[in-house]
């Protein structure tokens, strides 16, 4: 009992004590002669015995040989929980059973009650000699076992008082390293309404008022009681914890979170308070971790999850202090937490601030870039096995989904899926030809974390902290990939794989893991095609062959991928091979790179009608009436998926809506902004405008559009659209619509057969679960900043060149001062395309290599493998001239 309930018993009379129930309901049957202090006294005696009730219900008298059957001390007695020990300490209060005395050796809340009753029964005259013994049993702290922020500040002011905060260190010490403390500490009271003190009272209408006041009382007691056994009970037996959680909606807590902010902004000033948090929390994480492991403990008392929400209010936890033992060992024991506690704290962080929430990240952050600066990994000593980022890790995804929710989010606006599967091979897979079920056979993995909270990171436009803040760089650095992929893929408990926690990587690792599956799939195709030779005698056909003409490459690329998609299209899961005919060149890449370039520019071609091109954002879009079939536009989502599949980049130029809706949402309104600013600026204006809407532009839900041949279409947003004004009440609904119209509607049926081809070669790929839309659009498209010095700075020599050769200081002073379209024509001419890859040109390993020395020769280049091959001009002109028309004129390929 705290010391206001101590003060509310003062001055009670002694008799009371001695006739509880005689005296007192003697005195109700004569409520006109009854005056207010009496009655006063009367109430405070009630409740005084019905809490000493409650207290030998719950803790017992200490005397083992005790034959009181309500004693909590007798043999036999069976525990109970708090509430249920409250309403019976009111039954025992109006039967006038048998109270024990406590015994000498029991110590702890019985004895202070006992004190604090002794108190009450004093004179009022003695109040001030009270108050003093009170204050003098106060300075040990021994029975407080849980914390409140009055408590708090009662312990800290009386420290301040003695200049001697020792005892409030031995309080947090004791709290915050005890499982049992912290879970009851800082907990939002509740008034109790008349239906929960019914509730606890057994539902007697009967009860006259001071019986009410008393079970109040006692209910209070049971939510806040500071002893050892109340404690154990609630986190051993869950009882008072499910009935808390069942009034809780699934966002929210127990525990006041503003209290123990400010609890902790006025105790971490002082360094030595500061020093027992971080001691607790080492003696606090193993049994935590302990608990969560193997004594399922957030099942039975859903308020554990009090305990962390505390423990993350502390503002120096990112501190170096904490980072050695202290975080790694609490953010392992966080890591334990099952997927419903940690969608809940999900939920609950997503009301935070950005900054609240900025400064979790960057504590579980300083803890693993901590790690990996200090410890040395490389391919044996791999940083998936370092339990301390792991578990960082594992804690920053919460993080991440709390940012994720508490965002800009569109849960509504998505796709629908295909109406008919994407066909499968019509032959076995290796694992079916080994007698295994195939992997991943209903799609790409979803993480569990985003089924629990129903969301998806791509229903997120805009979230509390840029997802960029996320991603560890130090990390990325040292990740083997390879390693860390087939962690991935194997999918065991007992190794942790970066990949399913992709926020942290960047998208140069992340394509990288991308590039292993890719090429796992083609080598796992090629070995079913060496199998199905030696079985069924069928020819041997490993790879995806396309052998097209330069002049019709069109035609024979599209008629060829269109047979292999009706009759198997596991094929297009091969590599690709082409071969232009007449041509020598052997494909290794360069080859498709340059494949991939020629299809794209002819499709796009504005004078084939399946595009168009807006002049003003130099973007395209489906073209909604055009005359092609939808058989085409599947092609070109094949097209585009074998891009990504054979890690080629292309020159397309899609606005970002085109990539949301391959990842399953629907343009909105807001996609307008850069698909269609002209419109969207328009709309804009006119939700905005304060006039009023149906007299001044006498615009209906009729809309028009012009086809390919400047005819006007004309279109009803609702039936009957042309006699519907738009309102100052409707337009929201129109600018809706119109968006849904332009976005959607009208290209439904080129899309999804894009889609639909697009998801042929890439429907089994992780890309989806990796990869955000603007990421695929980098994926596909490359990066258009090629920045010349990080190249300069990575690419190698062969043959005799080295970066202080004369040649080479000279080849890269001319290339510097080229212009950016002459610089888009070497890195074609060298790489087979004009695109950086993802990260940079920095990523690209260029090798420069010496071809013989002076000539007249041109240089020339291995695009499958980024070589240039340059002979040693004798001059820095001669060298410039040679290099212009070498890459002003290459198309073809030749042997050398």
């Amino acid at each position: 009992m705290n010391s206001d309930e101590k003060e509310d018993c003062e001055c009670a009379p002694p008799q009371a004590e001695r006739s509880p129930a005689g005296g007192a309901q003697s005195e109700y049957e004569e409520p006109e002669i009854e005056n207010p202090e009496a009655s006063r006294m009367k109430r405070a005696a009630a409740k005084h015995l019905i809490e000493r009730y409650y207290h030998q219900l719950t803790e017992g008298c200490g005397n083992e040989t005790c034959s009181n059957s309500w004693c909590a001390s007798s043999v036999g007695f069976n525990r109970m929980d708090n509430n249920a020990a409250a309403v019976k300490a009111l039954e025992l209060y109006k039967v006038n059973a048998k109270l024990c005395d406590p015994h000498p050796s029991k110590k702890g809340t019985a004895s202070a009650y006992l004190e604090s009753g002794a108190h009450s029964n004093s004179a009022c005259s003695n109040r001030k000699v009270n108050d003093k013994h009170v204050h003098s049993i106060r300075d040990n702290f021994k029975d407080v076992n849980y914390l409140t922020e009055e408590k708090v500040y009662e312990i800290l002011d009386i420290c301040g008082e003695n200049e001697d905060y020792s005892p409030l260190i031995r309080v947090i010490g004791r709290v915050f390293s005890s499982a049992e403390g912290l879970v009851q500490s800082f907990r939002r009271t509740k008034p109790h309404t008349k239906e929960e003190l019914k509730s606890l009272q057994g539902k007697d209408e009967d009860k006259d008022e001071d019986e009410k006041e008393a079970a109040a009382a006692c209910s209070a007691t049971a939510m806040e009681d500071d002893s050892p056994a109340a404690s154990s009970s609630r986190v051993g037996e869950g009882c008072s914890g499910d009935n808390d959680v069942q009034k809780l909606a699934p966002d929210e807590v127990s525990v006041d979170i503003e209290a123990v902010r400010r609890v902790y902004e006025r105790l971490l000033s002082n360094e030595k308070i500061e020093a027992a948090f971080l001691n607790a929390l080492v003696y606090l994480s193993p049994n935590v971790e302990c608990d969560l492991t193997y004594h399922n403990v957030y099942s039975r008392d859903p308020n554990y999850l009090n305990l962390f929400v505390i423990v993350m209010e502390n503002s120096n936890l990112h501190s170096p202090e904490y980072l050695e033992i202290a975080l790694p060992q609490f953010c392992k024991a966080m890591s334990k937490l099952p997927l419903a506690a940690q969608a809940k704290l999900a939920r609950l962080w997503s009301h935070y601030s950005a900054e609240q929430i900025r400064r979790m990240v960057e504590t579980f952050q300083q803890l693993i870039t901590y790690k990996v600066i200090f410890m040395e990994f490389n391919s044996r000593n791999l940083v998936n096995d370092d339990d301390a980022v792991v578990a960082a890790t594992k804690c920053l995804k919460i993080v991440y989904y709390a940012n994720v929710l508490g965002g800009d989010l569109d849960v509504e606006h998505n796709e629908d899926e295909d109406e008919e599967p994407i066909p499968e091979s019509s032959e076995l897979t290796l694992q079916e030809l080994l007698g295994e079920e195939r992997r991943n056979k209903k799609g790409p993995r979803v993480d569990p974390v985003e089924t629990e909270l129903g969301i998806r990171t791509n229903d997120c436009r805009r979230p509390l902290v840029p997802f960029e803040e996320f991603v560890n760089e130090p990390l990325n650095e040292v990740l083997e990939m390879d390693k860390d992929y087939t962690f991935f893929k194997v999918e065991t408990e007992n190794k942790f794989s970066f990949m399913t926690c992709p926020f942290i990587l960047n998208a140069v690792t992340k394509n990288l893991g991308l590039y292993y599956d890719n090429r796992i799939r083609m080598y796992s195709e090629r070995r079913i095609t060496v199998l199905y030779s030696l079985v069924q005698g069928q020819q041997l056909n490993p790879y995806l062959r396309l052998k097209v003409r330069r002049d019709h490459i069109i035609d024979d690329a599209l008629v060829r991928l269109e047979m292999i998609a009706m009759e198997n299209p596991a094929d297009l899961k091969k590599q690709l091979y082409v071969e232009f005919e007449g041509e020598q060149g052997v494909d290794e890449g360069g080859v498709s790179k340059e494949f991939f370039q020629l299809v794209v520019e002819e499709i796009f071609n504005p004078d084939i009608g399946m595009f168009t091109y807006d002049e003003r954002t130099k973007l395209f879009w489906f073209n909604s009436s055009s005359f092609e079939n939808e058989g085409q536009y599947t092609l070109i989502g094949i097209v585009l998926g074998l891009a990504i599949y054979n890690n080629c980049i292309l020159d397309v130029h899609f606005p970002m809506v085109v990539y949301r809706k391959l990842m399953g949402k629907k343009g909105t309104f807001r996609d307008l902004a850069d698909a269609n600013p002209v419109l969207y600026q328009s709309l804009k204006e006119l939700l905005e405008y304060e006039g009023s809407v149906e007299e001044d532009m006498m615009i209906t839900f009729q809309i028009s559009q012009t086809d390919l041949f400047g005819n006007p279409l004309m279109y009803d947003l609702r039936e009957n659209g042309d006699k519907i004004p738009v309102t100052n009440e409707n337009r929201k609904e129109f600018v809706a619509q119109y968006s849904e119209y332009i976005l959607n509607k009208s290209v439904e049926k080129q899309f999804k057969a894009f889609r639909r081809g697009f998801h042929m070669v890439t429907n089994e790929s992780p890309l989806k679960y990796l990869f955000r839309p603007e990421e695929i659009e980098l994926l596909i498209c490359g990066s258009r900043n090629l920045d010349f010095l990080a190249l300069e700075e990575t690419t190698e020599y062969d043959g005799g060149y080295n970066r202080h050769s004369r040649i080479i200081k000279e080849f890269w002073e001319t290339l510097h001062s080229f212009g950016e379209e002459q610089k888009r024509l070497f890195l074609q001419f060298t790489t087979g395309t004009d695109r950086a890859p993802v990260g940079g040109l920095g990523k690209l390993k260029m090798i420069i290599a010496k071809n013989g020395p002076d000539t007249d020769r041109l240089p020339t280049s291995h695009t499958c493998f980024n070589v240039l091959l340059l002979p040693e001009y004798s001059s820095k002109e001669k060298l410039r001239e040679r290099l212009l028309k070498a890459i002003t004129y290459a198309k073809g390929f030749g042997m050398l």
